[in-house]
């Protein structure tokens, strides 16, 4: 597979160069569309075989997910989320297997920050120049001319990456210095060693910001400016510390850890399970020790959703996209634990998980007390972990065939493998197990693989381990039958019918799983506050694979849009227009494209040919009106059903003829339905959403007050240039400039003052008679992205805080992407969160004003998130589709 990938790659090298001299060209003539064309189809070919490729290696529902969950772990304003990748100095010896492992992750648009070390190398060119190396404690005695070699072999050992990687087409970025400061560790016993005090994280984001790999050596500068010499393992770490990255990968030449005793290679070590008992056995000692050790402090550092993965270069892919993995898998975990009753376990703790993940909950046709009575009818078991990231049911009467009828995961559940121990812990004690899954089940193939037999009738596939012969099936689902612990007929055990001849038994095409594992819900362990999930669509949605193009994309949120889309399941972004960034590769996206500089003309001829299925207008305010026009011109012409717009800009939040995109306030139907939808402002957003569930009680003559304090992001971009003259975007507030304080400006008719007075007119119960009118004061503030407004309203009658709490309840029953705590909303509840959030409610001791504050992250529920709610509606794909789930 590897010989295929690399002449893919180079092939895709080959393309590369040829569309090169296209751009350039390009520069200073009108843009042909034949060179468009080839440029993207180009792109869409090299994306499709590395995907094919990936596919080779797991399932493709597996590879899809682990692809969403890592493209949509970056942010804009932090871009080294998704992992860190320590080379190990032998590993450097196979260079063309490593590049062509970190290319895979760049073609598909992860940016991975690299560091190497450089040991054997280093050691090879020692000896020759007739030094004997010195180590004490472990530790590498760095002298004068030691160092001096040290930083020639990292330089060209950095350099051969960097080079092996560029004639793969993988744009890297050489950081040799600047990155990490360290003092002396010990200059009398150790010389030039260094112990890291600082990292630098602003040359890491500006190379991956520039699309580039940032490729690091462990190098670090005292605060005099002295190179000193540092253990690459401990800078890998020391670089994890700071981006907390989900993946922190160590590549050697053995591809894992193994068994002292055995020799086999071990795949799992969750460490606050296993970590005390490891260290006791005898066959862990001296650098296996040292390892867990620092494993261990690593981790604990770390949030919960930090893993660390020891590979070769050459399973790398495998390691990360698949379930089954490749090498060494090291995470902190959780203890497990039993309860044979909900009351043991914590009643208000297993009725939050039932009512936020329970897939019969969600869909309403079970309330969380019918579950609960369900799963009390019989003896039971409760498996799980202490954050209840997975948590399973079996049920098990005495002398009978257990049942698993609950399997409910958060993502992170799946991700860090939590399933697989608390299945591995159910079959410690179930020899047989049956449990179900529905066909569409995204992780359908999970259970196949720990399944012995299984079979599928009517959109459902009945699972089970532990019986070999078919007639002991056929007994044991009679008995499921006879006292009512499954739902279906699956007898007789065998093929069901064909999907032609399946009549009303079959599953209606587009409809919505139904799993035992949660799909696109919340992840637990965030805030237990009184929102709901939202109920499933009541119509089919769409999987149909569409094209996007979205013009004007330089700046913040354009850029959080583009990392957003890129784990979007159908959605593909196909055509990305700025007029500065014309000719380089967009950053951020799943897969290669390249920016172009569309006019409105082309604009009208791609719509016309039917290029595109919908346009993002991610344009400053008054200046997309000439492509709008141009859409509106060439879907006269168009053969097929016209694209969508959405456009992000105010000027036409005011226009009859489009439709308000704010799904939770103003309702699904109208977008469904449109081809022009306006998407809210932020501070609107947050403003309407506050004051909505209180129309009612406006005390007329008396205008509600909101403060809004958003992050400098929501202030703008200037131009710039990187080092290597890239166009880039940088703040036009910047948080030196704030002082640490806040500036208010716009204090009267700010826009979004009038855009959400004009929208909540339309909520009143006379609307025709009367006009909503507010007070709006915004301020920027230091940080980077994030708005918390906070509400004073009179009321025209008296209320209590419960009450107030509860028009908030009734109003956003079921919204999934709305969060009501108690607490007042800080920016952590905010920050890189694609909710809106509310809380802290508290009324005057008169009971005659309340004030609330609410929050959302300005570049994602009040831009990028909401455009991704309202095209996933307008193209008939389920809302929250590619919405990550941690929202």
């Amino acid at each position: 597979m590897l010989a295929v990938a690399s002449s893919s790659l180079r092939a895709g090298r080959r393309a590369a160069i040829v569309i090169r001299g296209q751009r350039q060209a390009a520069v200073h003539v009108v843009r042909k569309s034949g060179t468009r064309n080839i440029q993207q189809s180009v792109a869409q070919t090299d994306r499709d075989t590395i995907t094919r490729l990936l596919y080779s290696l797991g399932s493709k529902r597996e590879v899809e997910r682990h692809l969403r969950i890592f493209s949509s772990a970056s942010h804009p304003s932090q871009p080294a989320k998704f992992a860190v990748i320590k080379v190990g100095g032998a590993v450097l010896d196979q260079i063309d297997e490593l590049a062509l492992s970190l290319s895979f992750l760049y073609r598909v648009g992860l940016y991975p920050v690299v560091l190497h070390g450089g040991g054997p190398q280093l050691n090879g060119l020692i000896e020759r120049a007739g030094v004997v190396p010195d180590y004490i404690d472990g530790i590498r005695v760095t002298d004068t001319k030691t160092l001096q070699i040290a930083r020639r072999v990292f330089l060209e050992e950095n350099l051969k990456l960097v080079g092996a990687l560029e004639k793969l087409g993988t744009r890297a970025r050489p950081i040799t210095s600047g990155v990490f400061t360290a003092d002396y560790l010990d200059k009398d016993k150790y010389g030039l060693v260094g112990k890291i005090t600082k990292v630098d994280r602003r040359p890491v984001e500006a190379s991956i910001r520039a699309g580039a790999l940032p490729i690091l050596t462990s190098l670090a500068e005292s605060p005099d400016g002295q190179i000193l010499n540092v253990n690459a393992d401990i800078a890998a770490g020391e670089v994890a510390k700071e981006f907390e990255p989900m993946k922190i990968v160590f590549l050697n030449e053995k591809g894992g850890l193994f068994h002292g005793v055995t020799g086999e290679k071990i795949s799992v070590i969750n460490l606050d399970e296993e970590y005390d008992t490891l260290m006791k056995e005898p066959w862990v000692k001296f650098g296996t020790k040292l390892k867990l050790r620092e494993f261990k402090e690593l981790l604990d550092y770390l949030p919960r959703t930090s893993s660390v993965a020891v590979i070769s270069a050459s399973s790398l892919q495998k390691e990360l996209f698949t379930d089954s993995g490749a090498g060494t898998l090291i995470r902190r975990g959780y203890k497990l634990f039993k309860h044979d009753s909900i009351e043991s376990l914590g009643a208000d703790r297993f009725r939050q998980v039932i009512h936020d993940r329970d897939p019969e909950v969600i869909s309403g046709d079970q309330s969380v007390t019918e579950v609960l009575n369900r799963i009390q009818k019989t003896p039971y078991t409760i498996y799980g972990d202490e954050p209840m990231d997975v948590i399973a049911v079996v049920s098990h009467p005495e002398g009978e065939m257990p049942v698993m009828s609950k399997l409910l995961s958060s993502r992170s559940g799946v991700l860090n493998s939590v399933v697989d121990n608390v299945f591995n812990a159910i079959k410690k004690d179930h020899r047989k197990l049956f449990w179900t899954a529905q066909v569409d089940d995204e992780n359908r193939s999970w259970h196949f693989e720990r399944a012995d037999g299984s079979f599928t009738r009517g959109g459902k596939s009945l699972f089970w381990y532990g019986i070999q012969d078919v007639r002991e099936v056929e007994k044991v689902v009679r008995d499921f039958e006879a006292k009512e612990r499954i739902e279906r007929s699956y007898l007789p055990v065998g093929p069901g019918a064909p999907p032609h001849k399946a009549g009303a038994a079959a599953t209606p095409a587009g409809t919505r799983a139904f799993s035992t594992w949660i799909r696109g819900r919340n992840i637990p362990g965030s805030s237990r506050g009184y929102a709901t999930s939202a109920a499933d669509a009541p119509s089919p949605v769409s999987t149909e694979i569409k094209r996007l193009g979205l013009i004007g994309a330089r700046g913040f949120t354009g850029q959080a849009l583009t990392n957003i889309l890129s784990g979007h399941p159908y959605l593909n972004l196909t055509h990305v227009s700025s007029r500065q960034l014309a000719g380089y590769p967009l950053t951020g996206y799943r897969t290669p494209v390249t920016y172009s500089n569309l006019s409105p003309e082309d604009v009208e001829r791609m719509e016309k040919d039917g290029e595109v299925d919908a346009w993002v207008m991610a344009l400053p305010n008054g200046a997309c009106k000439p492509f709008v026009d141009a859409v509106d011109r060439g879907s006269k012409e168009r053969s097929s059903e016209p694209s969508a717009i959405v456009d992000l800009s105010a000027d036409y939040r005011f226009e009859k003829e489009w439709v308000y995109g704010l799904p939770e306030l103003y309702g699904r139907d109208a977008i469904r339905a449109a081809k022009r939808i306006s998407n809210p402002g932020c501070y609107s957003t947050s403003a309407q959403m506050l004051i909505a569930p209180l129309l009612k009680y406006v005390k007329p003559g008396a205008w509600p007050t909101v403060f809004g304090l958003s992050g400098y992001s929501g202030a703008g971009t200037v131009s710039s240039n990187d080092p290597d003259g890239r166009p880039i975007s940088l703040p036009k507030v910047t948080p030196d400039s704030l002082g640490g304080g806040v500036r208010p400006y716009s204090l009267t008719d700010h826009i979004h003052e009038r855009e959400a007075a004009f929208h909540l007119s339309t909520m009143l119960s006379d609307p025709s008679s009367s006009t909503m009118k507010l007070a709006f004061i915004p301020a920027v503030a230091p940080w980077f992205s994030g708005i918390i407004s906070t509400l004073s309203m009179p009321l025209s009658e008296q209320l209590t805080a419960r009450d107030v709490a509860s028009l908030y309840e009734q109003k956003y029953q079921g919204e999934q992407l709305v969060k009501i705590k108690k607490e007042v909303p800080t920016l952590a509840d905010i920050e890189g969160k694609h909710s809106w959030v509310v809380g802290g409610i508290q009324v005057h001791s008169e009971g005659d004003r309340v004030v609330v504050v609410g929050g959302l992250d300005n570049l994602l529920k009040g831009a990028a998130t909401q455009c991704l709610q309202n095209l996933n509606l307008a193209l008939g794909y389920d809302e929250f589709a590619g919405i990550p789930n941690s929202a």
